[in-house]
């Protein structure tokens, strides 16, 4: 491999096999801090308002993950509750998508589902309101995860933007998030495609 620390191509198709592997290893690093920018962008979170509600974004992630701990969920669940709406800075208009990726490649498909589809199933409380379809959700009926995400939606989510609820800070989340961004990414150990688990049942 060459002692290099740029590569020598200017266009992509003209790398050699000796600079991609450089540049594998000089990604590393940058991998490895994943975690670290998540937790960043959830503290940017934490001087957004949610505008016109009672409490910030990070306040209502934080809120969502609580609830999800408290009725003894897994990890992957109180991680994907905690994210659920960390798109909303770069992408407002598609945030359950783009929530999603970021924690897909280190938690259950399931997880992932219902996060990217969790926009679409919040309709169900508010949508009606704008003279949009409230049960556009119901295109998914024969999906293995709509229960779940119905569930997620009404357990974890839409009852989470109260203020007076006492939440858990970020702190006592950031080891499970760090345990979840370290594991290796695409595992298909982890991401267990095609088995639904479910959320944890009441009581």
């Amino acid at each position: 491999m060459s002692h290099n620390t740029t590569v020598s191509f200017t266009a992509m198709k003209d790398g050699t096999q000796d600079e991609y592997m450089l540049l594998h290893e000089l990604e590393k690093p940058f991998l490895a801090l994943t975690a670290d920018r998540v937790l960043d962008e959830l503290r940017r979170q934490g001087d957004a308002s949610l505008e016109g509600y009672k409490i910030t974004r990070l306040d209502h992630g934080l809120q969502s993950a609580t609830r999800a701990h408290r009725d003894g969920a897994d990890i992957d669940w109180i991680v994907g509750a905690l994210l659920h709406d960390i798109g909303d800075g770069l992408a407002p208009q598609n945030h359950d998508k783009m929530s999603a990726e970021v924690i897909r490649p280190f938690v259950r498909e399931e997880v992932s589902w219902v996060v990217e589809h969790h926009g679409i199933f919040q309709m169900l409380y508010y949508g009606h309101h704008y003279g949009w379809d409230r049960n556009a959700r119901d295109r998914f009926k024969d999906h293995p995860c709509f229960e779940v995400c119905s569930d997620f939606c009404e357990r974890w989510d839409q009852s989470s933007f109260d203020p007076d609820y006492a939440s858990e800070d970020l702190e006592f989340f950031e080891p499970l998030l760090r345990e979840v961004f370290a594991r290796k990414a695409h595992d298909p150990a982890v991401l267990m495609p095609g088995e639904v688990k479910g959320l944890p049942p009441l009581g």
